[in-house]
């Protein structure tokens, strides 16, 4: 299996879905310290020319690849994606499940005003701060976001290709 996490940038929500995948990070319990946040790879690390492109984050205790994605403002890009896997299998035969999942459904607005802060304007004084706070308020929802992902694409083993969109999570 192939798992990728996207959403708009690709370097927050995403890189915290990715290091809980790849267990750098343990089971929230509690929130996560300041220090925590900043050492996930690739957390507020990518600019905008990175977009479009698959990061690579490692493998996880199964042997499958994480990836993460930012694809911006369109609409197009998972639906393309998806398409284009699927014509992978169906033509070349392409055999490894890939899964597709949103993690913009548990961003909250401290860390959507921190990533236009920091990435788009530069202003990491004010971005930053922003991006560890929405980053503690929703690690919990990641968590679950993650452990669902891996529970849908277990569950759904006759599909080659899925996207799952998720859901708010409380928390």
């Amino acid at each position: 299996m192939i798992y990728i996490y996207y959403d708009f940038g690709g370097t927050h929500s995403t890189s915290l879905a990715a290091a809980y995948h790849l267990k750098m990070i343990n089971e929230p319990s509690e929130v996560l310290e300041k220090e925590e946040v900043l050492s996930i790879p690739y957390f507020n690390k990518l600019k905008k020319r990175d977009a479009g492109k698959f990061i690579y984050h490692g493998e996880d205790d199964e042997g499958n690849p994480v990836y993460t994605l930012g694809k911006r403002s369109s609409k197009l890009v998972i639906p393309s994606l998806y398409q284009y896997s699927l014509l992978l299998s169906e033509q070349v035969g392409l055999q490894e499940k890939i899964i597709f999942s949103n993690t913009s459904p548990v961003v909250p607005l401290a860390m959507t005003l921190g990533g236009f802060f920091s990435r788009g304007l530069g202003w990491d004084a004010v971005g930053v701060p922003l991006l560890i706070k929405g980053a503690q308020k929703c690690c919990k929802n990641v968590y679950q976001l993650v452990e669902e992902t891996k529970r849908i694409a277990k569950e759904k083993e006759n599909e080659l290709v899925i996207t799952i969109e998720n859901k708010k999570y409380q928390a």
